[in-house]
């Protein structure tokens, strides 16, 4: 939703401007073409808006907090789980929803096909998969994204343009009658289209498909959920390990069992996260990273193992 001419909020006679509806600006740069930057606000709002629960209050960084209480205070009105971000593109729960999209964009290019990915997914808790959800939501949103980025894209690093050739074909998703799946009488059902189309990509980058596990899938999803995480955390994008699982949970249907993300994660091992870290960092050709994870993990093992401790005491 477009930021401009954006509603107000009362406060002590002056007006507290939010920007509302996308993740995808930068309201530092909005703040610094008003008379007031310490009045800037962003509201992200989850589709629908009337029924999900999570609202991400996005801090800028000249932003008062008076109009950070004002923002948590006008989610508390609305009846809204609200969670506080920086205002980095993406805010919290879609920069870390794009790292997860692009992984299984990766596992396509791999050899995996979009019903293999979704199940994998679903199989692990999700409501749905993430080609059914791109589906689901347009795929012409972060298209339209990608484009504004290309002239900045590293051309090194790894990028799929299956996407791309989507939605240049029309298959924008649902509202199209067409994207990663076909849709007869309203019911997704794998598409011989897509799976050509992916073929032919592969094909153009000289990749030849292999056969991937479900369990790979799933701990390559997961790695990459994480592995976002923790950078988010580590730079102040998010306050708290919490609010990382209260947006994954509220906003994009990580299964509510687990606590969230980093909560799930706290109770591994350490050596299946460093493999999960490892074969997201090999899948996209960076160096991998596990001990920002470890360093994001350490308080919850603490509270994990005093809880244990408690427990024990009452058997």
């Amino acid at each position: 939703m477009s930021p401009c001419r954006p509603p107000r909020l009362k406060v002590r006679g002056q007006s507290v401007y939010k920007s509302r509806g996308t993740s995808y600006l930068d309201l530092d740069d909005l703040a610094c073409v008003t008379s007031r930057p310490e009045d800037v606000v962003g509201l992200h709002f989850f589709s629908p808006a009337d029924v999900m629960k999570l609202l991400e209050v996005a801090d800028t960084a000249k932003g008062s907090d008076r109009t950070l209480a004002t923002a948590l205070d006008f989610a508390k009105q609305l009846g809204k789980q609200a969670v506080v971000a920086g205002a980095s593109e993406g805010f919290i729960g879609n920069r870390i929803y794009a790292a997860y999209r692009r992984s299984a964009e990766f596992l396509i290019e791999d050899g995996a096909t979009p019903q293999d990915v979704d199940a994998a997914a679903t199989g692990f808790g999700f409501a749905l998969g993430p080609f059914a959800v791109g589906d689901m939501s347009g795929l012409d949103i972060a298209w339209q994204m990608r484009k504004r980025q290309a002239a900045t894209r590293d051309p090194d690093t790894r990028y799929v343009d299956i996407p791309d050739r989507l939605c240049e074909a029309g298959r924008l998703g649902r509202k199209a009658g067409a994207g990663w799946y076909d849709y007869v009488e309203g019911r997704a059902v794998p598409s011989d289209v897509v799976g050509m189309l992916i073929a032919q990509a592969r094909k153009d980058k000289g990749i030849s498909a292999r056969p991937v596990s479900e369990n790979e899938i799933t701990d390559r999803l997961l790695g990459a959920i994480l592995g976002e995480a923790a950078k988010v955390l580590a730079e102040g994008i998010a306050r708290q390990s919490g609010d990382i699982d209260v947006t994954l949970v509220h906003g994009y249907g990580f299964p509510k069992w687990t606590g969230g993300p980093l909560w799930w994660a706290s109770q591994q091992t350490p050596e299946r996260l460093a493999a999960m870290i490892a074969a997201v960092a090999k899948a996209e050709g960076i160096e991998a990273d596990v001990g920002r994870l470890e360093a994001a993990l350490a308080p919850l093992r603490a509270e994990q193992n005093e809880i244990e401790r408690l427990k024990a005491g009452y058997d």
